[in-house]
């Protein structure tokens, strides 16, 4: 049977574990299997078990697909797991636990966690250096923040006032954006404030020196980045565009964003929204365009390559674990 194509395929594919077992092996171990904990690739596979043993001497040789990646110690299986990522990844605004719930028949708790570790896989590791950054001669970068949180509209009139007296943006979530016009790529962020250092270091990190990088008339972009980048900047009250300057394509980028906040997770905490955010960036940076075009095997494809070396416990997700270390206080 040939690799799933559709959601319809990717279900029935996905059905028979040898599928599974042929799929993920090809993608993360491209030359032979090799065992997790000593890479070496003197194993063999147990049918049985449908799990692989270690002939080198050393604790645990024994490993099975999920080891050492998002689904390890997960009793759910494979089928429900790959399942969920291919909607998660191909579902232009993303899909809530409560559908991945009544679709797999999980209850909706475990549906919820699945959903976070399969964000903390869709995130890119761009890693450290000048070979990890975006932008370089020529290309045309757009830098813009947005503030996640409740409408001023839904309000109350008395906090309202109250809301507008302490500056607009009080108790909102910060996230700064960055978008590679030239090579359509994305980063965003969630951001501790929008003081001028905190702001401008986050793009001398992320951006190639020389860059073309176009903002709006914000404080916090008004006098530093001309050092190192060609930097011109647009006044939204005079004007969206004036030539090439504009940053209508991250404000493309938010709009995708809040919609998926608002339409299908409806409320999302503060401390959770940085993977909500990689979620939407990994989207927009494998949508596919005329020169590059993907498709939903291709985004499936691209996500289950990040799946190893990544590890999310229920007690890490929900700070159990820092309850855990944190003393008792006596009264």
């Amino acid at each position: 049977m040939s690799e799933p194509k559709t959601l319809q395929e990717a279900i029935l594919y996905f059905s028979k574990p040898e599928n599974c077992r042929a799929y993920l092996v090809a993608r993360r171990w491209p030359d032979g299997v090799i065992c997790p904990r000593c890479k070496s690739k003197n194993v063999i596979f147990l049918e049985k078990y449908n799990r692989w043993h270690c002939r080198e001497k050393h604790d645990a040789p024994q490993f099975t697909l999920k080891t050492q990646t998002i689904f390890e110690d997960s009793p759910i299986g494979l089928d429900k797991w790959l399942t969920a990522m291919w909607m998660l990844c191909n579902c232009k605004n993303g899909i809530s636990s409560w559908e991945i719930h009544r679709a797999l028949k999980v209850t909706q708790k475990s549906a919820w966690f699945m959903l976070r570790r399969l964000r903390l896989a869709l995130k890119e590791d761009y890693g450290y250096g000048p070979l990890t950054k975006i932008g370089g001669d020529g290309h045309e970068i757009e830098v813009d923040e947005t503030f996640v949180g409740g409408q001023k509209k839904n309000m109350h009139k008395d906090k309202k006032v109250r809301y507008e007296a302490q500056g607009g943006a009080q108790g909102k979530t910060i996230v700064q954006g960055i978008l590679d016009r030239t090579a359509r790529q994305v980063r965003a962020k969630v951001m501790p404030d929008v003081k001028r250092e905190t702001l401008q270091a986050e793009v001398f990190k992320q951006v190639k020196y020389g860059s073309n990088v176009y903002t709006d008339d914000a404080v916090a972009y008004d006098n530093g980045l001309q050092r190192r980048f060609v930097h011109d900047f647009v006044n939204k009250t005079e004007a969206y565009v004036r030539g090439r300057v504009h940053v209508n394509g991250i404000e493309n980028f938010w709009s995708l964003t809040k919609r998926t906040l608002r339409g299908t997770y409806v409320a999302v905490e503060p401390f959770h929204l940085d993977r909500y955010i990689d979620e939407q960036v990994f989207r927009f940076n494998n949508r596919g365009t005329k020169d590059n075009p993907l498709n939903d095997a291709d985004r499936f494809d691209a996500a289950v390559r990040q799946i190893v070396g990544k590890r999310l416990t229920y007690t890490e997700l929900t700070g159990k674990d820092e309850e855990r270390q944190t003393p008792a206080q006596p009264f």
